[in-house]
């Protein structure tokens, strides 16, 4: 492992949560929007994330073979997907958007997007952001404090 192993995972994980935050706001600003250019409501969109993870060129002596000491790379956005889970049916007949005919006839289809759980999305991706913050300045005190020593 490098010198600035731990500051380039963090920074990974800032980077994710940076847009994890930014498809939240998406979705919470288009909470009430029932035309999109895809025709039909907004759907809502979740980030997908995956572990940066590659083959280790140096391994520590100090760690038997048959254990893993890869500390990983960091994290990635695998994709950002949408949630097709139906949305909510509010009975409006006077809407421009209504269903025009069929058995829900009457009604409007707004999106799926719960404000409360993008909330809660919103919170853990700020205080994941807040973590990686630390780790960045845990060792940006660590590396000042290793320099003191070596005077």
């Amino acid at each position: 492992m490098g010198l600035f192993t731990s500051i380039n995972i963090a920074a990974t994980g800032m980077s994710v949560e940076r847009l994890r935050t930014d498809v939240i706001s998406d979705n919470i600003a288009n909470a009430s929007t029932t035309r999109t250019q895809d025709g039909g409501a907004f759907k809502r969109k979740r980030v997908v994330l995956e572990p940066v993870s590659k083959e280790l060129s140096w391994r520590t002596p100090f760690v038997p073979e048959n254990m893993d000491a890869g500390a990983g790379d960091g994290v990635r956005v695998s994709e950002i997907v949408k949630d097709d889970t139906p949305g909510r049916l509010v009975y409006d007949p006077q809407h421009p958007d209504a269903i025009v005919s069929g058995p829900n006839a009457g009604y409007v289809e707004y999106p799926n997007v719960n404000i409360v759980n993008e909330m809660v999305d919103l919170i853990s991706a700020s205080r994941a952001y807040e973590a990686n913050s630390s780790v960045i300045q845990g060792s940006k005190e660590m590396f000042s404090k290793a320099l003191e020593i070596g005077r």
